[in-house]
């Protein structure tokens, strides 16, 4: 499945406040994506426009003072494009604040965030590696970097970016989240675990580090663990389908299904487009011998996951309709 990003908040460096505008996280249980290597390389002076010929002192503290208040201005230009929805106009302020000031770390940092809202990873991931050098203290933007290299599945370099922030700023949540999402791709479910949990504790108003917290119990076969966590990300958004999902595959497992149908249906109540949770309940009628309702949500399921492109599950969902078909028409 696609492990998702946790998305952080656009910088402004005049009021030194952390605007509001934040990229909703997606969970989603579809396959990853083809992902490419991200290349970070160190420009040269040239690349970043390094000049060797200074003019007189007076007049170069004159400019830099006057180049500095125009990268700011149009930094806030950028922030407000971000707050009025307009992307494109950001990302132009952003990169003529740059112009302006290539040492302005923050416009670095939002315009990486802004290029990676646009789906452009490789100039995002960049554009927080200049932020970085501009400014080697400024936590977040290592921790962004490090995601946008985990989504490109570069995963010991995000992994390094990862934890140089967490040596900035061992509380910055989203780092230890993301950090927890790389050893989970690599499968190393008690470093995973560890990085889940001091998310939580520093993030503790996001549903998702509990989410994968009980992602990685269940790899480990803790199950009571796993439904503690689901339950906990429930707790802190009860319309996080997933967590419906996977509690209700738990007390499914489990034989109690009851509590599973009851899970699938909350799943399929704040999201009617999750084919999962239909399939889910399908089961739990057959189990409960109730075959035209299964016959029901399975031909559901199946329509939605051809309207996902989501091929092998359509053809599950297929068969499991044919099969509760057969049974539904049998003499009772």
């Amino acid at each position: 499945m696609t492990l998702p990003l946790k998305q952080y908040p656009f910088i402004g460096i005049v009021t030194l406040l952390v605007l509001n505008v934040n990229i909703s996280p997606v969970i989603s249980t579809s396959p990853s994506v083809n992902s490419t290597q991200l290349n970070i390389k160190p420009l040269s002076y040239k690349n970043r426009g390094f000049n060797p010929d200074f003019p007189a002192w007076g007049v170069r503290s004159f400019l830099a003072q006057t180049t500095r208040q125009a990268a700011l201005d149009w930094l806030n230009q950028g922030l407000q494009a971000i707050q009025g929805g307009n992307m494109q106009d950001a990302i132009t302020a952003f990169r003529q604040a740059i112009q302006s000031d290539s040492t302005l770390a923050p416009a670095h940092y939002n315009l990486g965030l802004a290029l990676r809202q646009a789906g452009q990873l490789q100039p995002a991931a960049d554009a927080f590696y200049q932020a970085t050098q501009a400014d080697p203290q400024f936590a977040p933007a290592f921790a962004n970097l490090g995601g946008a290299l985990l989504e490109g599945n570069n995963l010991q370099l995000a992994a390094d970016y990862l934890q140089r922030s967490l040596q900035i700023d061992p509380q910055l949540g989203f780092a230890h989240y993301n950090l927890g999402l790389v050893k989970e791709l690599q499968k190393d479910w008690e470093s995973a675990i560890a990085s889940f949990k001091k998310a939580m504790t520093y993030s503790q108003n996001s549903p998702e580090p509990a989410y994968h917290l009980g992602m990685s119990y269940l790899q480990q076969g803790k199950v009571q663990l796993a439904k503690e966590a689901f339950s906990k990300a429930i707790a802190i958004n009860p319309r996080y389908a997933e967590a419906h999902y996977n509690l209700g595959s738990i007390w499914f497992n489990q034989g109690k299904f009851n509590e599973a149908l009851a899970a699938f249906r909350k799943s399929a109540e704040v999201n009617a487009n999750y084919a999962d949770a239909y399939y889910g309940a399908g089961l739990v009628f057959i189990q409960l011998k109730q075959y035209s309702e299964a016959v029901k949500v399975f031909q559901y399921a199946r329509d939605l996951y051809k309207t996902q492109n989501n091929s092998q599950w359509a053809i599950n969902a297929e068969k499991l309709l044919i099969q509760t078909q057969n049974l539904n028409n049998k003499p009772r």
